[in-house]
């Protein structure tokens, strides 16, 4: 993490794309798989496109090139975050709600403590308070109600959140290269992994997707890869991994109302339960990270 502070426009502005684009990008995902998109594939092509456009651009603004090392690097937190993170939302979203999808990945935070808690920085009192609180939610959540007909969903939500967190962890103190072009390397690296696993499990476009899905297929690339996740690599450096992951108790009522809005998904009581109890504890571990003071490095 940079050692001086970001001004704090640039900080907010990054918050706002992360929690507002990536709130709506879950619909987005929903929208392309049902427009014809193979959830590998999907990924894949999405984030080759982005990376590729990024990395383009900051060439041609003089960027160097990132190390061997710092490839190594991005390749891993590629195949993490973006292969076994954002692949196993898509491939979930072929059985649940994005509005669901998003509230199951909101448990992000949760795990990230734990790995944190592994790496020695233990938890304070109201950081294992949320993170007991959090885990009750997840396990309702996952035992009952709309996930328990769709295991495959849940299994690949679960993967996608405890991979994206580790991703998050792990990367700290890491040898990478400037926030964006990190993002671009990781982008690349995790695109041609996405985009091979698809091939490999015989994912194909049979024709061309609808028109909705192309436009939802754009949407992700440049809002939800260029912008959103860009935001979020720009914050892991700039920031406090705390504030970096609020976005998870932010996107799932924007996902939710989206959802609700624009594809009439529905919930039950049970998972309305279980979601407000998962974002208590993911609040309750944001507000504990935020108060504890900063170890000397």
């Amino acid at each position: 993490m940079s050692s001086s502070a970001p001004p704090a426009a640039r900080v907010a502005l990054a918050l706002a794309a992360v929690y507002v684009i990536w709130g709506s990008t879950y619909l987005a995902i929903r929208f392309a798989l049902e427009g014809g998109f193979p959830p590998f594939l999907l990924g894949g092509i999405r984030f080759l496109v982005a990376g590729s456009l990024m990395l383009a651009f900051l060439r041609w603004r003089g960027v160097p090139l990132p190390t061997g090392r710092q490839w190594r690097n991005a390749a891993v937190m590629g195949g993490l975050m973006l292969l076994l993170g954002n692949g196993m939302v898509n491939l979930a979203e072929t059985q649940v709600s994005s509005g669901l999808a998003a509230v199951t990945v909101a448990s992000a935070p949760l795990w990230m403590a734990v790995f944190a808690a592994m790496r020695g920085d233990n938890p304070t009192r109201l950081e294992a308070m949320g993170l007991g609180i959090g885990f009750v939610g997840v396990v309702w959540l996952s035992t009952g109600g709309s996930l328990t007909g769709a295991p495959m969903g849940l299994v690949a939500l679960l993967v996608a959140s405890v991979s994206w967190s580790f991703g998050s962890i792990w990367s700290r103190g890491r040898d990478l290269p400037s926030p964006f072009m990190s993002s671009a390397a990781q982008m690349l690296c995790g695109g041609v992994m996405m985009l091979g696993v698809g091939l490999a499990m015989g994912e194909r476009l049979h024709g061309l997707p609808t028109a909705h899905a192309i436009g939802a297929f754009w949407y992700l690339v440049v809002m939800g890869s260029l912008v959103g996740f860009s935001a979020y690599i720009w914050l892991l450096h700039h920031v406090r991994p705390a504030l970096a992951g609020s976005y998870a108790y932010v996107n799932p009522a924007i996902a939710v109302a989206l959802g609700a809005w624009l594809a009439h998904e529905r919930f039950g009581l049970r998972e309305l339960v279980a979601m407000g109890v998962i974002l208590a504890g993911v609040v309750a571990i944001t507000l504990a990270k935020a108060r504890k003071p900063k170890a000397a490095s």
